[in-house]
């Protein structure tokens, strides 16, 4: 059964160790991640974008070194064995960690390039999936949005992106689907927003925003959706 949906950014910085000097300068964002993290059952399906589509289970763990520093992070209070993870895994057993430490985490993610229709599908079926399960389940969407809203973004200055992240936050402050399920391509988490489109369409229930912002040129947006 799904209970609740939290969304928050695929964010590296979100973690002290790696943001340094800036850590006290994200406390506001980090504080929304883990606040909506705690919307969640122990149960989390974690879906975000990555290179390919993939899947992890709760018993693995891995680490941060990749991105400067060796934090670890587990799936579940029994992980055991560390292996390479995607940033958005990495993130959702960081986010467990700190937010609930006895819940467990399976991880999915989408291909970045994966078409919008295939990506509501997804969605469709994964909300089928816990629908079939009396477990409560919570779903974390690990994803960004646009990566070019300033001139020090990551990705450069596209003018454009300022309207799309604009109207990407909207999308996920207001729970509107449809406009999920049609994002352009400069939404980095694209085909993550589309599975949460399809897990929660015609719309979810309520709506609760927490933070949203551009630090560094970068879209970020944490939240909860009741479905």
């Amino acid at each position: 059964m799904l209970v609740a949906v939290a969304i928050v950014p695929s964010a590296p910085l979100l973690v002290p160790e790696l943001a340094g000097a800036a850590a006290d300068e994200l406390a506001g964002l980090r504080d929304a991640v883990l606040t909506a993290a705690t919307a969640l059952p122990q149960r989390w399906i974690a879906v975000g974008t990555a290179a390919a589509d993939g899947g992890w289970g709760p018993e693995l763990a891995g680490t941060f070194a990749g991105y400067g520093v060796d934090v670890r992070i587990a799936l579940s209070p029994s992980a055991g064995e560390v292996v390479e993870l995607p940033l958005c895994a990495l993130i959702a057993g960081w986010i467990r960690g700190h937010a609930a430490p006895e819940a467990q985490v399976q991880v999915r993610s989408q291909a970045a390039d994966l078409p919008a229709e295939q990506a509501r599908a997804r969605g469709l079926a994964l909300r089928a999936e816990c629908d079939q399960t009396a477990q409560p389940t919570g779903v974390l969407v690990v994803a960004d949005g646009c990566h070019t809203l300033t001139p020090a973004a990551p990705g450069g200055h596209d003018p454009a992106s300022t309207e799309v992240q604009n109207a990407l936050d909207e999308a996920l402050a207001t729970g509107d689907t449809a406009a999920l399920a049609a994002l352009p391509d400069l939404v980095v988490g694209r085909s993550a927003f589309g599975v949460l489109a399809g897990l929660t369409e015609p719309a979810p229930r309520a709506t609760k925003e927490l933070y949203r912002g551009a630090p560094y040129g970068v879209g970020y947006f944490a939240g909860v959706w009741q479905p």
